[in-house]
Parts: C-alpha cells; structure tokens; sequence
C-alpha cells in the first residue's frame, strides 16, 4: 500500500498456493516494485492512470528478465488506484480489491469481479471441504491452477503481472469530489466483512474506519472470522486472507 496526500494505492499478492511461478524472486517482492513504480509514475499528476500502470509493469519485468515471465503463474497482483485532482477523484481497479465512494450518504462500490466468473466448478469444490484440511488444500491448488489458465486472457480475467497490457482491461473511471466525504480503497481481504459475510454495512465500515481507523476494521475482519475458523458459515480458501486499507477523508 502506498499514499500521498493525492493518490492512494492498495496492491493485493495473489497467492501461488505453493505452485511454480517461474520467478526467483516470489510475490511480496513483485508487490513492493511494482507499488514504488506506482507511485513514482504517477508522481506526474497528469499521466493517465492506465499509462502509469502500463508503464510500471513493463519496468517491473524490465527488472527479471531471466525469470520466465511467461509462465501462468508469474507473480501477480490486483491494483486499486485513487488519484485526487480538482473536482474529480480519479479511479483505476484492476481484479477485486474495491474502492468504496462515500458520497451525499450513499455508497458508491468500484470493483472487477472477473475472476469469480471463471472455473466455477472448482471454486464449488473448494467449498465442501473445511478450510485448513489437506482435501481443501488440494481442492484450492486445483482450482487457482486452472485460473492461472484464464489469467490474463480474453476469456479470462485481468490482474497486474508481467505485461503492460493488463492495464488497458482495467475499470477506470472518474467521481465528482462534490459531496465525496470519504473513499475506503480496500484489498478483498478487508472489504470481505460487507461482500462475503454480511456481517457489516458500508455505512458501519466507514464509521469503524473513522472511529478505530485501518486496524479496527481489519480486526472487526479477523474477529469474524475467528467464529468460524473452518469455513463451514464463509466458505473460503483460507481462515484470514490480506488485508489491507487506505481511508481517504476528503476536505
């Protein structure tokens, strides 16, 4: 996660569940290049959101050029991008960490949910098995297996990887700051509490995030969770998954 007082940026390491990825380096290490190319791309307040991101994957690839770039499951990563400008708040989403507009008390969701749309038989397998148990271990590396087919793909889905392409297949998209009092730029991880378990309203997140900030909120995440430590109420494929979040409070 990277911030300035104009851009907010949430990268979120899809993981490789102990699959090859044909890289050295491994995913925390593509995640912390690729943020701090994020965010030295768009230091230049007029580039384009999708440029910028096109631009730091290439350098990002530029940086292991002996690793196999091309395999399926070469590091990756899902990018959320807030930009501040005047009377617009730019926005780029790319796979399904969401950004949350509070806006004249309503709550405006941007999100890319492609991947949910793929392999949908192996994402009900994983779903019969309690988390943690070597059947559902082997039942998630099935299943991220044969995303990784799909990966960045026409018949797929698009995350943040090793071509700069990805960027072009981004949601992007621009809200008027007018009548914006706050943005919540989250990793699935977090923004799970309203999206899988139903357990908060959007209003409520943004009241724990102005109360208790980031660290409330994800800890309101992993309190759930602990009351069902083997998925049998939230299916899912793991106990607690990344969280992270960027609470934007708009003047």
């Amino acid at each position: 996660m990277g911030a300035t007082p104009s851009l907010a940026i949430v990268l979120d390491g899809l993981s490789t569940v102990g699959l090859d990825t044909g890289c050295k380096h491994g995913v925390p290490w593509y995640v912390a290049q690729l943020g701090g190319h994020l965010m030295a791309a768009l230091a230049d307040a007029e580039r384009p959101l999708v440029d910028g991101l096109a631009q730091a994957l290439e350098h990002v690839a530029a940086l292991h050029p002996t690793c196999d770039l091309a395999s399926p499951g070469t590091p990756s990563a899902t990018v959320s991008i807030l930009r501040a400008g005047g009377e617009q708040l730019d926005y780029l989403v790319l796979a399904d960490s969401p950004i949350v507009f509070e806006r004249n008390g309503e709550y405006l969701v941007k999100t890319d949910l492609r991947v949910n749309t793929v392999v949908p038989e192996l994402r009900a397998e994983t779903e019969r098995f309690a988390t943690g148990t070597p059947e559902h271990t082997e039942s998630v590396r099935r299943m991220v297996a044969a995303q990784r087919l799909t990966r960045n793909t026409a018949d797929g889905y698009w995350v943040a990887a090793s071509n700069g392409e990805a960027a072009d297949h981004a949601f992007t998209g621009a809200v008027p700051t007018a009548g914006v009092s706050a943005v919540a730029v989250m990793s699935d991880g977090a923004s799970r509490l309203v999206t899988d378990y139903g357990m908060a309203s959007w209003p409520e997140v943004f009241a724990t995030l102005r109360a208790a900030g980031a660290d409330g909120l994800i800890s309101a995440v992993r309190d759930v969770e602990a009351t069902d430590p083997d998925g049998v109420r939230w299916p899912r494929y793991k106990r607690g998954d990344d969280a992270a979040v960027a609470f934007c409070r708009i003047p």
